[in-house]
């Protein structure tokens, strides 16, 4: 019996795997190929560790001349088919090639998206899809200088770390205010773009592309706003569109992509489509693995009748970029009946989100340790209720029986058909099946045999964990790290159990938590005092000897042994017989050093310690109250002269700096708090970059928070904008009191931020009336037990010990 012919027009990864299936079931076809790329198959989600220099083009062929030959394939290279006769049932290249076919496969793929700018043609500008795409940025790079990607999705950032390894400088903007916005929510797209920032690569999001500037070449890109960034090569990953152009002209039924019934087939009978051309339930597709969903569907049906169908399955995303270690999967938009679980570490920088409805998980986003994607996606294809294991759900799958599970006893309870590799569609079973059948014993060869982590990699370690529950290997996870060596409990457990078990005292704490010592240590006596001073207002009694040595004598010890002392000055205003009481003070107790600091305050350096409680008294005398400068609380809230004496200014921002300072002092906190009230956009008192700040503008105050100018620089988030002085306050009071009762002890607010989630926090601080009034109340009441002058108690003989010398040692002359 005669052979059928089969054509299939394109030779990517689709059409490739489709093959390896089919010749698995039969051997019926004789097999023609028409590729447009003048090579052999290669794996394209792997361009990207090519334009790194981590891999070369060899590395990421899949099939090479030998598979060709050996499975008599024809193989027309650098033929594009520009005309199909369906009629004749005859396919033409544009070279002149025809070839006669009984069943046709179309897999074009898909064209990038050009966005229609002026320049856009200019040699210099590429789009990122092929390997000749990664030639000539290489090309581009042995040259140096600036590249611009246009765009920040998946391509776009894999292109930009290339180059970036490549030694080129390189810009990305993107029109979203987030990084791969598609697959990623705001916060793990903030992560993302941190790291890439970290690595020396410029991210400009919200930003439009207005023209490619040049004559002969690229020389510059221009954005809407006016901004000019120069360039030698422009990139241009916007996006993605089915190639559908053949099939239409053919008479095929096309919307989107190339129509599709499950099968696979086309509205022609004879004629099949695999592939990123194709739409079929009514959508179209980008990722490799229901790529390969199709292929596998496809040769199916070409080898003989069949049940299998394409289904839909929430795929994965993940980015393949060393280091940068990320993973999506389902549905993560907000919804009034969905809820999230969030778990951060900014210390670690890793960010965990699941996503519920009706108690079934319907996406995940993980951002550092993805470790349970795999895991995450099972229970979200299978449709689990979790409902037994939400508290623990957001720590993974080994976290699921206490926290020394075994992990690899996670991956045991995954069923056999958990997919483990997502690019080429390799289930558990099928790693387990092969190990076991064919005496695999190394990485490599599962990879040669099963091809799962052979694509991107990122699955690796779960490959190995496969590989250990079949070869009896053993693997440890490491558990969480105490809040110090005293407990294994971390600053969340401490935080969470010293509520649920209403302890309120160190002792109670120490003994209900179990500590391993019996009095603590200088890491967890100042933690458990804070957390008790925050959660118990009015019930628990500050332990002073929990405290660090500036906060025990309020003021700061220096180098010499001697002390340096704040006056307070709400706003950073003063009066002439308060700079007269500090300049007697400083006369009087021979203060050799008075400077002005950049909180607007005045200190007085090198004061002794025997006159800490005089100075104190003289400046208490004066109507001065400490300044708290060595406090973990409000430090100051620095302001600009506004409407009273500033041209630019919109609203009065000193007087609403001293009405702050009046009532936020005095209160403690995770870390130190410093705050900023600015007349105008100008910024003259730098709010944007303190822990809490306000921007007047014309319509009224905007809130931001979250910044760090000493060892960390990072600049404020907007938590949102108010009309009157009155909601300023009210909002500054509810967010520090929500940061006063979540922080971990010495954990900044933008660390703090990082962790919870700025979105959480303006859902809550903003959005949430209720809430907002609530967390206000919390603070107001607790400011009556803290709104106390610690210099005045001491000068009234308070912890007067600590003032008092220990002894007095004199010498006297040996006999």
């Amino acid at each position: 019996m005669s052979k059928q012919r089969l054509v299939i027009i394109g030779n990517g990864m689709a059409p490739g795997r489709m093959l390896e299936h089919l010749f698995d079931l039969t051997d019926q076809y004789e097999v023609t190929i028409f590729n447009a790329e003048p090579r052999v198959n290669y794996d394209r989600i792997m361009l990207s560790p090519v334009l790194s220099g981590e891999k070369t083009f060899d590395d990421i062929v899949i099939h090479d001349d030998a598979w060709y030959a050996d499975h008599g394939i024809t193989l027309h290279r650098g033929q594009k088919v520009t005309y199909i006769d369906r009629a004749a049932k005859t396919v033409t290249s544009q070279g002149g090639v025809t070839a006669p076919y009984d069943k046709l496969v179309i897999a074009t793929g898909s064209s990038p998206f050009i966005i229609p700018v002026p320049g856009k043609d200019l040699p210099g500008v590429l789009a990122y899809r092929d390997l000749d795409d990664v030639d000539g940025m290489l090309a581009a790079s042995d040259k140096g200088g600036r590249a611009v990607v246009i765009g920040g999705g998946l391509l776009g950032l894999e292109a930009a770390a290339g180059l970036k390894a490549r030694g080129m400088n390189v810009t990305v903007i993107h029109l979203m205010p987030t990084l791969m916005e598609r697959q990623l929510d705001p916060a793990a797209g903030y992560l993302l773009q941190r790291e890439l920032e970290s690595r020396g690569i410029e991210v400009l999001c919200e930003a439009n592309t207005k023209q490619i500037l040049g004559s002969d070449k690229v020389e510059g890109v221009e954005l809407a706003d006016g901004t000019v960034i120069d360039a030698s090569l422009v990139v241009m990953a916007v996006g993605i569109r089915p190639s559908t152009q053949l099939a239409a002209d053919a008479g095929l039924e096309v919307n989107r992509g190339i129509v599709t019934t499950s099968t696979m087939q086309t509205s022609d009978a004879d004629i099949y489509s695999v592939g990123e051309c194709v739409e079929v339930g009514g959508m179209v597709y980008g990722l490799v693995a229901p790529l390969y969903q199709m292929a596998r569907v496809a040769a199916a049906h070409l080898a003989g009748p069949s049940d299998s169908a394409f289904k839909h399955a929430e795929t994965p995303t993940k980015l393949k970029v060393t280091g940068c270690d990320l993973y999506s999967v389902g549905d993560f938009a907000e919804g009034p009946d969905r809820e999230d679980i969030v778990l951060r570490d900014a210390n670690r920088g890793t960010y965990k989100r699941v996503i519920l409805q009706d108690n079934k998980v319907i996406g995940a986003v993980l951002y550092g340790e993805v470790a349970d994607g795999a895991w995450y996606n099972e229970l979200l294809k299978s449709g689990e209720d979790i409902h037994e294991m939400r508290e623990t759900l957001i720590f993974g799958q080994a976290y699921q029986g206490g926290a020394t599970a075994d992990p690899l006893a996670a991956l045991a309870n995954l069923p056999d058909d958990a997919e483990i590799c997502g690019c080429n569609g390799i289930s558990k079973g099928q790693i387990m099946t092969a190990i076991k059948e064919q005496g695999l014993t190394t990485l490599a060869e599962v990879r040669a045999v099963t091809k799962a982590s052979a694509s991107c990699g990122t699955c690796t370690g779960l490959v190995e964990g496969v590989m250990g529950l079949a070869l009896g290997d053993e693997f440890v996870l490491p558990e969480a790290e105490g809040m110090c060596p005293c407990t294994t409990h971390t600053h969340a457990d401490v935080r969470r159990l010293i509520k649920a078990k209403e302890l309120k005292s160190i002792p109670e704490a120490m003994q209900e938590l179990e500590w391993s010592t019996p009095e603590g240590c200088a890491k967890c006596r100042p933690a458990l005092n804070y957390y008790l001073v925050a959660d118990w207002p009015g019930e628990y009694v500050d332990d002073q000897q929990s405290r660090f040595i500036n906060e025990r004598v309020h003021a700061n010890i220096q180098k010499d042994g001697t002390y340096s002392v704040v006056p307070r000055m709400f706003g950073g205003l003063t009066t002439p017989d308060e700079l007269r009481a500090i300049a007697d003070v400083a006369d009087k107790y021979d203060i050799p050093t008075v400077k002005v600091t950049g909180g607007q305050r005045i200190d007085l350096l090198g004061v002794k310690k025997e006159d800490l409680v005089p100075v104190w008294k003289d400046l208490n005398d004066a109507g001065m109250i400490s300044g708290a400068a060595y406090a973990k609380g409000l430090r100051t809230v620095k302001t600009c002269v506004g409407t009273d004496w500033c041209r630019f200014g919109t609203q009065d921002s000193t007087g609403l700096g001293v009405k702050l300072e009046k009532i936020l002092w005095g209160s403690w906190s995770p870390a130190k708090l410093k705050l900023a009230v600015t007349g105008c956009p100008r910024n003259c008192a730098e709010a944007t970059c303190k822990d809490i700040g306000v921007i007047c503008v014309d319509s009224g105050y905007q809130i931001v928070y979250g910044g760090a100018a000493g060892l960390h620089i990072q600049g404020t988030t907007e938590l949102g904008t108010v009309k009157t002085e009155q909601e300023v306050i009210e909002t500054i009071c509810a967010l520090t009191q929500m940061y006063r009762e979540q922080g971990f002890y010495l954990e900044r607010i933008y660390k703090w931020a990082d962790r919870v989630g700025y979105d959480h926090i303006r859902e809550v601080i903003y959005d949430d009336l209720e809430q907002r009034q609530a967390y206000y109340e919390r603070f107001v009441y607790s400011q009556q037990f803290s709104q106390v002058d610690p210099w005045a108690e001491r000068v009234a003989g308070a912890e007067a010990h600590e003032f008092s010398p220990m002894a007095d040692i004199k010498l006297e002359a040996a006999e």
